[in-house]
């Protein structure tokens, strides 16, 4: 072969490499690989049982209201989660070895899928992360979200309610915890919460058998 066609080849053999490479650091983030490692029960949600009252903490919320969960009246779910990835972004490096670290986005999606099936048990959902709001606003355009995400990036929700955290990349992450709110306190708390992309089910039946 010749050299003049041979520079051509090796260039396109190049590029794909490069893309290869650039696949694998971008995961698909509507799937599970089959090893996430299981978070375990550290005791961290022991305090809210039910009864516990929700503080007064107005949230800014995707839909430009502020969301106050302690006045809310009737049912309420409210799934925290540590963070929601974008298409092309590498996740945090090591995240698929935290416990209970992957798996927002499937998540979210499956709370969508059976947003239906709450609205009809008079069930409101949200959705609370640490993220910023033009960050979970991003999230609710792109994944189609039919509920609002309400941003705690000051953390006083989080350290008010003394919930699970963790940090990567020197921010302060919410670990998985799903709670059930009537009229203002806790009626149950999920946690820990696996697999995610099965959360949403489990809440629901759960629902469906206690409801009146």
């Amino acid at each position: 072969m010749g050299r003049t066609m041979l520079g051509p080849l090796l260039q396109r053999c190049e590029r794909r490499s490069d893309m290869s490479e650039l696949s694998s650091a971008r995961p698909n983030l509507d799937a599970l690989p089959d090893d996430l490692p299981r978070p375990i029960d550290d005791g961290m949600c022991d305090h809210l049982t039910a009864g516990f009252p929700l503080p007064s903490v107005p949230l800014p919320a995707t839909d430009g209201s502020i969301v106050d969960l302690s006045t809310l009246s009737g049912r309420s779910v409210i799934f925290i989660y540590p963070r929601t990835g974008q298409p092309g972004q590498a996740l945090p490096d090591g995240w698929n070895d935290i416990p209970g670290a992957r798996g927002c986005t499937p998540q979210s999606c499956r709370f969508r899928d059976l947003h239906d099936e709450f609205a009809a048990l008079r069930v409101r959902v949200f959705g609370l992360s640490t993220q910023s709001g033009d960050y979970q606003g991003e999230a609710v355009e792109r994944l189609q979200l039919p509920y609002p995400l309400l941003s705690d990036e000051s953390l006083l929700l989080t350290k008010t309610l003394a919930l699970p955290t963790f940090a990567v990349d020197d921010r302060v992450l919410n670990k998985r915890v799903t709670l059930v709110a009537n009229d203002g306190a806790i009626e149950r708390a999920y946690y820990p919460v696996f697999p995610p992309d099965k959360a949403a089910d489990r809440v629901l039946s759960d629902l469906v058998l206690t409801a009146y």
